[in-house]
């Protein structure tokens, strides 16, 4: 009989390539997870793991079983949630892991949907960069992400996870006052922005990768000279003539705008898709569904205004 525990630790040890990172993102001792490895190899009769420079990596074995334990996982969370229902009344946490404006935007308006219509659920909030809260999820960090497509992100056919489309908000082009393009109301071509100086997250954030598309698309590359992850540098910096820049449009929400000029783009890639995901089967949970239903309606709201 193959324990469900060691599925978890395979997993861990797939999506984070050597033992002690898997061990940190289970709350294990490295001996521990190294002890659970050994124990599912003998339970299955296989190796599952073998050497890779200073990690390692999946067998064709281990990658048939880690398909299985996706599926298996799953219905573990679906099982839990059909549990929890069949439960008396709905109170409890759920751990949220969300980027700065998606708080903002729409976790905090949930949280005051929540109050109404959910009083037993208890958000506990985490502030976590668009590509951290993903992780964070599958590792058993957070009950719930609320993300930022980006490179490298789990896909929608992701089978450990069920997304929640929640909204999309497009870039803007920041230009100094005296900019040649700053004048006018439309769409500034991303071309004629080739031979600038860039400002712009770092690598990493999934805004810089937004920014990287768009340009990419454009048929160029952005010569990134200024790198900062707080919008408002971004837009001091702008505004001081260090550069130009692709900012989203609700970063610039309180931000001084007085010394810059802000204009749409022409590209449809310089936009940041936002969804919320849970792990997969956890979807029915009777603590999770409401806060899901809450993103979206604030969700709703904010296109709506």
């Amino acid at each position: 009989m193959i324990d469900a525990r060691r599925l978890r630790t395979l997993r861990a040890v797939a999506d984070h390539r050597t033992v002690t990172a898997a061990a940190a993102a289970l709350y294990l001792t490295p001996s521990a997870v190294s002890q659970q490895l050994a124990a599912l190899e003998q339970e299955t009769g296989h190796h599952l793991l073998a050497r890779d420079g200073r990690g390692v990596r999946l067998t064709a074995a281990g990658e048939i079983l880690l398909g299985h334990a996706d599926a298996v996982l799953a219905q573990l969370e679906r099982a839990e949630a059909d549990l929890a229902a069949y439960s008396d009344g709905v109170a409890g946490e759920v751990t949220v892991a969300a980027f700065a404006t998606g708080i903002a935007l729409v976790l905090a308006p949930a949280l005051t949907d929540l109050a109404r219509t959910a009083p037993g659920v208890r958000l506990r909030v985490r502030d976590a960069e668009g590509d951290a809260s993903l992780p964070m999820l599958l590792d058993g960090q957070a009950d719930l992400a609320v993300a930022v497509e980006y490179r490298g992100a789990p896909q929608a056919d992701d089978r450990r996870i069920t997304r929640v489309p929640l909204y999309a908000e497009p870039f803007r082009a920041v230009l100094p006052l005296d900019h040649p393009l700053a004048a006018g109301d439309g769409p500034v071509a991303m071309a004629a922005l080739a031979a600038e100086t860039w400002i712009g997250p770092y690598p990493g954030n999934p805004c810089h990768d937004v920014v990287l598309l768009a340009c990419e698309h454009a048929g160029f590359q952005p010569r990134l000279v200024h790198s900062s992850d707080d919008f408002s540098a971004v837009v001091a910096l702008a505004s001081a003539g260090a550069g130009v820049a692709l900012v989203p449009r609700s970063a610039l929400r309180g931000t001084d705008l007085a010394a810059v000029a802000v204009r749409p783009v022409d590209s449809e890639l310089a936009t940041r898709k936002v969804f919320a995901a849970v792990r997969a089967g956890a979807e029915g949970h009777p603590l999770i569904a409401p806060v899901l239903t809450a993103l979206t309606g604030a969700a709703r709201g904010l296109a709506e205004g």
